[in-house]
């Protein structure tokens, strides 16, 4: 099998599960490590390999959260996105939407609205400077219960922000059963947002029922469970409601025991449109372009398999359709000029 990675380097992507804390590098990590001296979180872009090694699930939530825990101030929250989407960049991708838990923050004492102008103003700096599109998906953290759901819903539709194209659920699923937050998701959807909620990635396929049945998801966040029920499987081929998978995540959250056990191969072979995403990378020594080499070997890709994958998450993604024919033309476009003779 031919080295893809130099193809996948220079691919055009588009990625849709994927947190804006989660997405810090050792790098920025250590920056905001170093404004913030009295944190638990090393200051050394080395020690943190150590510390984002996990044990468990809840041990990366535990680590996740001091993390959050270094974004204090408007400035923080502007570096750390505009930084995101530098790395971004530099693995070319063009389009991202950016989960986003802004209660962790506002709850924190970060005025809200200069919040949202520190993400905004990020957000226009990057696609001017950086060439990078970025959405927003405003996520509820499920373990802070119904509280952060109703202020999660005020944050997004009283102070919507220009980026803000879709509403999620997050955190741990165990003990946080989805229909409870049927009325945030049904107000949020009526608001003219979309729903991308987590789901079945430590729990069972009928929390995945209950994200599509109760909370109107267009897309699932992870979706691991889905291949056992092939009623579900089935559903979600036909009605094409995207999986977001992040196999390298799966595996260090020991969602996945092994990655050659990894479920993507049954979903793809079921018709699902599968997308392929990093989820919080460099807390999982990955980046996107390591997972659609994670992708090709377990799904036994080419070039122009990878393109399609590729295609997949610009299909499934909120971007306007002229800029999805735009993207989708350019990696088509770069396919060809790569396996040309």
């Amino acid at each position: 099998m031919p080295d893809l990675h130099p193809f996948i380097a220079g691919l055009p992507k588009a990625e849709l599960h994927v947190h804006h804390v989660g997405s810090a590098s050792p790098r920025i990590v250590a920056e905001l490590a170093s404004r913030h001296p009295d944190s638990k979180v090393p200051t050394d872009p080395e020690a943190l390999a150590d510390y984002f090694t996990f044990t468990d699930f809840g041990h990366f939530i535990d680590v996740y959260l001091s993390v959050v825990d270094l974004v204090r101030t408007p400035d923080d929250v502007r570096h750390l996105t505009f930084e995101v989407a530098r790395d971004m960049a530099r693995q070319n991708i063009r389009y991202a939407e950016l989960t986003i838990t802004p209660y962790s923050s506002t709850r924190r004492g970060i005025d809200e609205e200069a919040f949202m102008a520190a993400i905004e103003d990020a957000r226009k700096a990057a696609e001017a400077e950086l060439g990078v599109i970025l959405r927003w998906c405003f996520d509820i953290p499920g373990e802070a219960g119904l509280e952060a759901a109703a202020e999660t819903l005020r944050l997004a539709v009283d102070l919507r922000p220009e980026g803000l194209v879709s509403f999620g659920l997050g955190g741990p699923e165990i003990g946080v059963p989805r229909p409870q937050f049927k009325p945030y998701f049904d107000a949020a959807r009526a608001a003219g947002l979309h729903s991308v909620p987590h789901s079945g990635e430590t729990t069972g396929p009928e929390s995945i029922w209950d994200a599509i049945r109760e909370l109107g998801a267009e897309r699932i966040g992870h979706g691991t469970s889905a291949t056992r029920d092939p009623e579900l499987l089935a559903y979600l081929a036909e009605h094409r409601i995207a999986l977001e998978v992040c196999p390298t995540s799966n595996i260090a959250t020991r969602a996945v025991t092994d990655l050659d056990l990894h479920p993507v191969k049954e979903m793809v072979a079921a018709g699902v449109l599968v997308t392929i995403n990093s989820d919080d990378p460099p807390m999982f020594g990955s980046d996107l372009n390591n997972e659609y080499a994670v992708a090709a070997r377990l799904l036994d890709l080419d070039e122009l398999g990878l393109a399609q994958l590729a295609k997949n998450a610009v299909e499934a993604s909120f971007l306007d359709p002229a800029g999805k024919a735009e993207l989708a033309a350019e990696i088509d476009t770069y396919t060809a000029a790569w396996l040309a003779p």
